[in-house]
């Protein structure tokens, strides 16, 4: 394995363990010719994926560029890395147990939506108005609804007590009076 630091070609392997969800191999080298300590992960790769993009171009499924879109979504959340990285392996297993080389980038966009909403509703709102390329307020509106199960109609306004409901103007309003 080739050091990230000065690019030489004799690394030691120091540890090496299996992750929390054993679908890897994490291992710890170290370079004797610069001395820095760096990891590595080895996993099983089931088949070649390949994403056809709504452009129609075809790319090679990149599981980096996955972990860096979960991770933007989940920046300055309480979710430990080894959570994330198991929602990725989910979503990449997923992909690969559908026996299809062949993935349309919406069936990724959609497999991480559904991971991510069971995760952190926050990150799943940001990655989906990213994914949904939302344009309005309206549009944050209509998913916040849908993950306080229900629709935006009948809500209660920020700051209005439980008994409150949305009246005219989007103004609240007390039923009990």
């Amino acid at each position: 394995m080739r050091c990230p630091h000065c690019s030489s070609n004799e690394t030691q392997v120091k540890d090496s363990r299996p992750t929390e969800d054993n679908t890897a191999i994490r291992r710890r080298r170290f370079c004797p010719e610069c001395g820095e300590r760096f990891t590595t992960f080895e996993r099983v790769q089931l088949r070649e994926l390949v994403v056809m993009k709504r452009s129609g171009r075809r790319v090679p499924f990149d599981r980096d560029k996955l972990m860096r879109s979960v991770q933007i979504a989940l920046r300055k959340r309480p979710i430990d890395q080894e959570r994330i990285e198991r929602l990725v392996s989910t979503v990449v297993r997923t992909l690969e147990s559908q026996g299809e080389n062949e993935v349309v980038s919406q069936t990724i966009g959609e497999l991480v939506m559904e991971e991510l909403r069971k995760l952190d509703p926050v990150a799943y709102v940001r990655f989906a108005s990213v994914y949904k390329n939302f344009r309005e307020a309206r549009d944050f509106e209509t998913v916040l609804g849908e993950i306080a199960g229900g629709g935006v109609t009948g809500t209660r306004p920020l700051g209005a007590k439980p008994d409150e409901r949305v009246g005219t103007m989007g103004l609240a309003t007390d039923e009990r009076r």
